[in-house]
């Protein structure tokens, strides 16, 4: 009886998991096959597979979305705003797991504030400020807001890392005579890959998608990213829908390959920073 109830119980479970991958998975799929309809095709079966794949609605998406330069603008801002992402987190995070000082209980309690508070809370005041300072259309406007928003959960990630790293590794540094910058970078850097590399990722994909403040602060077209051009498929009267599915998978290709190549490294680093010594 005991038995039954075990295989039964596994049974439920494994349903509900796939049941739950099968609607995360659906949407990619339906995307990319929806992207090889003709609109006539989409618009009289929303749901069902192409009859004759066509790769009209790329070609069009390429052309339409500029998709050059606006690869190469999200691709500017996400790598420029990783490197400073990860080199701030690192610094603060350490500092916060290794010295104990005045002020730093403010501090700490400022970046906790700053995983609570929906950002988009910010967009009209951000908009504000930096029309005030003359930083709108700007080649560094973007990087500016996805650096401050996305250091919250680094520095967090980072400083409860910091803790899982012993002590004596730096105080066997400090012997041989090495300086604050030396204990930094080359002996508790290394050691902190695993959590670098969860922050890299997670700071990808936010950057990566990231559209509302894209929209708002950046008005010229040189400047825009691509998830802000994928809107130039929605016309007055009509959506052009299989050219926006082409448009998305056309963006989504960097983060899916970005993703898969380093999922392994999500789960390592959330579980190495979730221990705290």
């Amino acid at each position: 009886m005991n038995r039954a109830k075990r295989v039964i119980g596994h049974s439920v479970v494994n349903i509900m998991v796939i049941i739950f991958s099968v609607t995360c998975i659906f949407p990619i799929v339906w995307t990319l096959y929806s992207s090889f309809k003709s609109k006539g095709e989409f618009l009289g079966n929303i749901i069902g597979l192409p009859k004759e794949p066509q790769f009209g609605s790329y070609i069009t998406a390429i052309d339409l979305m500029d998709f050059g330069r606006k690869f190469f603008n999200s691709a500017f801002n996400t790598i420029i705003s990783l490197l400073f992402i990860l080199l701030f987190s690192m610094v603060i995070g350490y500092f916060l797991s290794r010295y104990e000082f005045k002020g730093r209980a403010v501090i700490y309690f400022l970046i906790l504030f700053g995983m609570l508070v929906p950002i988009h809370g910010f967009l009209v005041p951000v908009y504000l400020q930096f029309k005030q300072l003359n930083l709108l259309d700007n080649r560094f406007t973007l990087i500016l807001t996805y650096v401050a928003f996305n250091l919250p959960v680094s520095v967090f990630l980072m400083e409860s890392f910091m803790h899982s790293i012993p002590m004596d590794v730096e105080e066997a540094a400090i012997i041989d005579g090495a300086n604050i910058n030396q204990r930094l970078f080359r002996v508790v850097f290394p050691m902190c890959k695993p959590i670098l590399a969860t922050i890299a990722i997670l700071a990808f994909l936010n950057v990566w998608n990231e559209f509302s403040f894209g929209l708002v602060l950046i008005n010229d077209e040189a400047l825009k990213t691509l998830p802000v051009s994928l809107t130039v498929f929605k016309g007055q009267y009509e959506i052009s829908y299989p050219n926006i599915m082409a448009g998305l998978m056309l963006s989504s290709v960097p983060v899916i390959a970005f993703y898969l190549a380093f999922s392994q490294k999500v789960t390592d680093g959330m579980v190495a920073g979730a221990v705290k010594g």
